[in-house]
This record gives C-alpha cells, sequence and structure tokens, in this order.
C-alpha cells in the first residue's frame, strides 16, 4: 500500500506535467503566429485557432487537474483510512 507521501508525489509530478505540456503547446502556437504575422490570410486564420485551441485547451489542462485532485483525494482517504 502506498504511503499518503507517496500519493501526493505522483500527484504533483502529473500535474507538472499537465501545466508544463499546456505551456509548451501556447509558446507553439505562439511562435506559429508570430511566423505567419506577415501573410494575411494564413495570419487571421492562425489568430483564431491560437484563441479557440488555446480556451479549448485550458479548459481541459482544468478538467484534467480538478480529476486528478478528486482521485488523489480518494487516494489519500485510502492511505489514511478516513470514512470520507
Amino acid at each position: 500500500m502506498p504511503s499518503y507521501s507517496d500519493v501526493q508525489k505522483a500527484v504533483q509530478v502529473e500535474k507538472f506535467k499537465i501545466w508544463f505540456a499546456w505551456l509548451c503547446g501556447g509558446i507553439i502556437w505562439l511562435i506559429i503566429t508570430n511566423a505567419t504575422k506577415n501573410v494575411a490570410i494564413v495570419s487571421v486564420i492562425t489568430q483564431v485557432l491560437l484563441v479557440v485551441l488555446g480556451v479549448l485547451s485550458t479548459i481541459a489542462a482544468v478538467t484534467m487537474t480538478n480529476r486528478l485532485n478528486k482521485k488523489a483525494d480518494a487516494a489519500r482517504r485510502e492511505v489514511l483510512g478516513d470514512p470520507e
């Protein structure tokens, strides 16, 4: 049976992975948008995609973090033997 410390460390690592991937994706989209700023229609398309995909990826990252928090709370209860 894992200890409470092990559960917390695993949760912190997973949260870091989620938000690091979100940050890297955002940086890549900003680089692409900057690279296409001089091409009229492509620039507009990439800016719209940046906004839409940015909002969607943020929602996904927050949802994943919330679900991870719920799983961590359940694991904490199991490890510590709390009833609820």
